[in-house]
Formats: C-alpha cells, structure tokens, sequence
C-alpha cells in the first residue's frame, strides 16, 4: 500500500476533527485533497477525531459520492434513469465496456478512464446521457460515444 502525504489532511483536521458531526466534511475534504479517501488517511481521521476507522468506512460506503480507490483522468458518469435507460442506456455501457474493458466502478489499466454508473443526471431531455468531468454528452448512440472516448484519449496523448 502505499502511503498518503498526511500533512495535506492536517489543516483540515486541525479546523473540523473536535466539531461533531463533521465527518462527511472531513471526507470531502479529503477526497478534494487525494482524489478519494486513501485508507492511511482514514485512519488519520479516527485518529484526530476518536471515531472508529470503521465508522469511518461506514460513512464512506454509504454515501456514493465517496471514493476507497483511485479514479483515472476522466470519470465516466453514465446515467441508468428511467429516461436514459428506455433511449438505450445499456447499449451505450455495454459500448463503452467494450472499447476500454472495463466495467462499472472499474479503471483502466493506464489509469485514463473510470466507468461510474449513476442513477440520474438530471438530463432527461438529453436521453441518454453520460458526463465526463462534469461536461455532459446526451443523445448519446454507442457510435458516439466510442468517438468521445477515442477523441479524449487520443486528446490525452498529444499532452
């Protein structure tokens, strides 16, 4: 495992760890700092604030903006609503699942890609829809959303 610079959590602790009820602060907090809560950082926390690390993991798994593992570049966001799944939602996933072998909560290998599978995006007119980075591409057709992906990646190699 490897280990997290802990002094980047420690104004954070210094400010929140003696306030109760701020947890879910600390924890995105840290997620903001290390990009997901890195277990030697968990561990930080119950240390500063007496709640047990599995407390602690408890409240990182029940909330799904929470992430235990790192995420690649670019964080895929495919909505599974209603909408998006009667336009054809599973056959975009299942697009996107063969062009960069992985599956949902998964990353690829060179750390560019992370599938996360969401229950709405709140753009149902745009049906069906994906956001990456918080950019939001809709009307989505598998083809299309290969072509994203390969754009980005190929995007990704010219930096």
């Amino acid at each position: 495992m490897m280990e997290s610079n802990l002094s980047k959590i420690e104004p954070v602790l210094d400010r929140y760890a003696a306030e109760p009820g701020s947890l879910i602060t600390i924890l995105q907090h840290t997620q903001e700092i290390y990009g997901y809560i890195p277990k030697d950082v968990m561990y930080r926390i119950s240390e500063r604030t007496g709640i047990t690390p599995a407390e602690i993991m408890g409240v990182a798994t029940f909330y799904s903006q929470f992430r235990l593992k790192p995420i690649g570049r670019y964080l895929i966001m495919l909505c599974q609503g209603t909408a998006c799944h009667v336009n054809g939602s599973e056959k975009i996933a299942a697009a996107i699942t063969n062009e960069l072998g992985i599956s949902d909560g998964e990353t690829t290998d060179d750390g560019l890609f992370s599938l996360k599978s969401v229950a709405c995006l709140g753009c149902c007119s745009l049906s069906p829809v994906m956001m990456i980075n918080g950019e939001t591409y809709g009307r989505l057709t598998p083809d299309k959303a290969v072509e994203i992906l390969r754009s980005l990646r190929k995007e990704s190699e010219n930096k």
